[in-house]
């Protein structure tokens, strides 16, 4: 898989666009988002313009995590990508932020920040080997 990296401006972890060489006519989206939410402790699927998306790759630096961050918008097949995770969050929730941890889905901004509220996001982070403390 070929992945272009480059550092982000809100200051933690990589930004990864996918470059055209790995995009096969027929990928399925959804075997894409589950393989790419395996391949790190904590993944974000994101818009670059999202303000919501901004917000949350601000609280896992903060809390010295580095995620690894998927901009859909960057990406040809993000609108794919971005129906299959709007199922996978369900209608209630934007589509992005998307959350995973540890290969797990945790959500969308709501649930991530209910998470460091309720102080169930911490354990998760040291279970996914994210976060040392």
């Amino acid at each position: 898989m070929q992945f272009q990296a480059s550092e982000s401006s809100w200051g933690g972890g990589r930004t990864y666009y996918m470059s055209p060489v790995m995009i096969r006519s027929g990928t399925d989206p959804l075997e894409r988002v589950i393989k790419l939410a395996s391949e790190s402790a904590v993944v974000i699927f994101s818009l670059s313009s999202c303000c919501m998306c901004h917000a949350v790759k601000r609280l896992f630096c903060g809390m010295g995590v580095n995620p690894t961050v998927y901009e859909l918008d960057q990406d040809p097949k993000g609108g794919e990508m971005e129906r299959v995770l709007m199922r996978l969050v369900g209608s209630y929730s934007g589509p992005v932020p998307v959350v995973f941890i540890g290969g797990k889905l945790i959500g969308g901004m709501d649930r991530v920040m209910g998470s460091h509220i309720n102080g169930s996001l911490v354990p998760l982070l040291k279970d996914a080997g994210a976060l040392w403390l």
